[in-house]
């Protein structure tokens, strides 16, 4: 079954929303709409891949306001602005501030589409890459201080040699903690170590 998508829409303007959710309705992508930024705020629940497409110019709490509300409050969605004014400097702080994109209303609807998939996919990448690191980061807390510290070095590219000169112990004793590593991490070659090792998060050796 596949995973819902969720597009949210926030703009003050009723008939914004309204062919919005149309819009997005036609092509099979589930819309929630709000009537300011306070009130998706209020009602925001992290419930799966998504993303937010907000007007820049709102009464009370603007796109740009709603933005660093967002990264005040570490919710990692991805955001595209509308606004009805080619404002080339609010276009720059938005996309510096981590908005994925920046669209001038009247918007051509497939234009918009085309965005909206974009942001979902970049939010589905997100949320994989997060259960692959959680996932990774279970697997390595299996391993031994030692089993760690050999990990480390056979993903830097050491032999075992170098790796039993560095750490005082011998080539065989380096074999057997590697064996033990592979197995424990479920990998089958210092390649799949090295994958391992670039898509879990930052560790420091234990012990």
């Amino acid at each position: 079954m596949t995973e819902e998508r969720i597009v949210y829409v926030v703009d003050d303007d009723a008939a914004v929303r309204d062919s919005l959710v149309w819009l997005l309705g036609s092509v099979g992508l589930r819309a929630l709409s709000f009537g300011s930024a306070a009130e998706f705020l209020e009602g925001y629940e992290d419930i799966g891949t998504c993303c937010l497409v907000s007007d820049v110019r709102m009464p009370e709490m603007s796109g740009l306001e709603l933005q660093k509300a967002l990264n005040a409050r570490d919710i990692q969605i991805p955001l595209i602005l509308m606004t009805a004014f080619g404002d080339v400097s609010t276009a720059v702080k938005a996309m510096k501030a981590g908005a994925v994109d920046f669209i001038e209303k009247p918007f051509n609807n497939q234009n918009m589409l085309d965005l909206i998939n974009t942001a979902l996919q970049a939010d589905a990448d997100r949320r994989k890459s997060k259960e692959v690191a959680v996932e990774n980061a279970q697997l390595l807390a299996r391993l031994t201080p030692q089993e760690h510290r050999v990990f480390e070095r056979v993903v830097a590219g050491l032999a075992n040699r170098e790796i039993g000169n560095e750490m005082d112990i011998s080539v065989k004793t380096v074999e057997v903690h590697r064996a033990r590593v592979m197995r424990k991490l479920e990998a089958n070659s210092v390649a799949e170590l090295v994958r391992f090792h670039l898509h879990s998060a930052p560790t420091t050796e234990g012990g």
